[in-house]
């Protein structure tokens, strides 16, 4: 029976090198490899890392929340007596020092903050209450820095009243946001821009249509570039308006923690202050995890905008095919292997195969994360891991029309000569205008369309034919005289105004 074969080296053959342990290590996925250069911005938002920073951020917050109220900057001069703001009683108030010194823990986390941090999570086996030693390991070593503090007497506030995902949730909250606002949205508003730029550009340049890959009524490449541009545009500002949510509220939703051991404070209010002072949105009602709505609603619409680009690139390839485009070659580049002479568009059909990725990626996030079993399972854990390469294969595909787009020129000449050849699409206009005719009263109009049909399906028409036939149709003298001037090139309408007056 064949089995799998052995990878052992086999007699007098060199020992293989284990590229598992080669260092530093090598990425086993393409984001973090060859396309590292396209994606890195996102590293600093939806990495492993980033999401520790991004914890180390929201429970020095709440800490300084804890000490001094809502806001989270007051002070009360020497920080020796309880703040009028101090949710829990008792709570030391923060210095603007102390407050500084907090602050600076997640700012300055770096390569060895992570391998500390790392160290910790070994140890715990748990990487949010690694975090809370971590950050309790920097108050007690405060003094050292400050002087004589009393910050550590707040130690015991780190985590105060919290599960992990109360600290999980508005951290991927921020770090999503942070995905968004300040690498994704940048990169896809200025797509959309170039190629509005590009229809304005070619807003009047004709080109003969294609519907179901056969001639059609012709139109320009700005106006069909317009549509695309706009379409896009319509989902960035879906992504625009997007909400990203929060709680705080404990194990269950009910604040019971917080309520047993202090039964005074308005939990709510403090919880809905504290997420607002992240800049986040309250959500009121959860179980232990915050319902994850928001972010479904988020790649859902990132996907969609996916979809349109891939709806993009495949149709800018297929005019590259028809030669509407010509591609600018890259100096030393090689096309094929064997075929000096191609040019392949392969920017857009990298795009493809990443938005196509990205989607994927995209939409099982957005079904997976809006079902927990009852209170709490841990399918979100995993899953939200991989936002990172849902964002990263969009970004890059982003990158690859980005670039391929500014390669493109329009060859006008050839689109023009595909018009010329292609007169029989003006049996759209002429049995139009037949139409408008005969309800105008004028006699042999009769079967319009029928007439048009027997003289253009399945046939070539040249200019002589079309004008002779328009000849003797008895229209009125302005109409004859405005279909005799018609030509396929000059039958696009108004497409060059739609885009001056509708491209956003």
């Amino acid at each position: 029976m064949q089995g799998v074969t052995s990878t052992a080296p086999q007699p007098d053959q060199p020992t293989r090198v284990d590229l598992a342990d080669v260092t530093p290590p090598i990425a086993l996925g393409p984001l973090d490899g060859r396309y590292r250069g396209a994606v890195a911005p996102l590293v600093d938002h939806l990495s492993e890392a980033a999401l520790n920073r991004a914890r180390i951020h929201v429970e020095v917050e709440w800490l300084i929340t804890l000490c001094n109220g809502t806001a989270g900057n007051g002070t009360a001069g020497d920080g020796t007596t309880e703040a009028p703001g101090a949710v829990v009683p008792g709570a030391p108030t923060l210095t603007d020092a102390e407050i500084a010194y907090l602050r600076r823990i997640p700012a300055t986390f770096g390569a060895d903050e992570i391998a500390e941090l790392a160290e910790i999570e070994r140890e715990t086996v748990h990487d949010v209450k690694a975090v809370e030693y971590f950050i309790k390991r920097r108050i007690a070593t405060a003094p050292d820095e400050l002087g004589d503090t009393n910050l550590p007497a707040a130690s015991e506030l780190v985590h105060f009243a919290c599960t992990s995902e109360d600290v999980n949730n508005l951290s991927y909250a921020l770090m999503v946001r942070g995905a968004v606002v300040d690498v994704w949205l940048p990169a896809a508003e200025g797509l959309a821009d170039q190629l509005a730029e590009m229809a304005r550009e070619h807003a009047d340049v004709p080109m003969l249509s294609r519907t179901h890959g056969q001639p059609a009524t012709p139109t320009t490449m700005g106006k069909e570039l317009a549509v695309l541009t706009h379409r896009l545009r319509r989902q960035l500002r879906r992504v625009t308006g997007a909400e990203f949510l929060g709680k705080l509220n404990g194990a269950t939703g009910t604040y019971g923690a917080h309520t047993v051991a202090v039964p005074d404070a308005d939990w709510p209010a403090v919880s809905r202050g504290f997420v607002e002072h992240l800049g986040l949105t309250w959500n009121p009602l959860t179980t232990q995890i915050e319902s994850h709505d928001w972010q479904a609603e988020v790649y859902a619409d990132m996907a969609r905008f996916n979809r349109i680009l891939h709806n993009l690139a495949t149709d800018v390839w297929t005019y590259i095919s028809l030669g509407f485009f010509t591609q600018i070659p890259v100096a030393g580049a090689t096309g094929s292997s064997t075929m000096p002479h191609k040019v392949n568009p392969i920017r857009f059909e990298n795009a493809e195969a990443n938005l196509e990725i990205s989607c994927s990626l995209l939409d099982t996030l957005s079904a997976t994360l809006v079902t927990s079993r009852l209170q709490r399972d841990l399918t979100d854990s995993t899953t939200q891991r991989n936002i990172g390469p849902a964002f990263g294969h969009s970004l890059l595909a982003i990158d690859n029309v980005r670039r391929g787009l500014k390669a493109l020129a329009v060859n006008a000449d050839l689109m023009a000569d595909d018009l010329d050849h292609n007169w029989e699409v003006l049996g759209e206009p002429v049995q139009s205008a037949m139409r408008a005719a005969s309800v105008a009263g004028v006699e042999g109009m009769e079967n319009p369309y029928e007439r048009l049909k027997e003289l253009t399906r399945g046939q070539r028409v040249d200019a002589t034919r079309m004008r002779e036939f328009v000849g003797t149709l008895g229209l009125p003298d302005d109409v004859a005289a405005r279909l005799a001037e018609l030509t396929p090139a000059a039958y696009t309408g108004i497409a060059a105004r739609l885009v001056e007056d509708y491209l956003d």
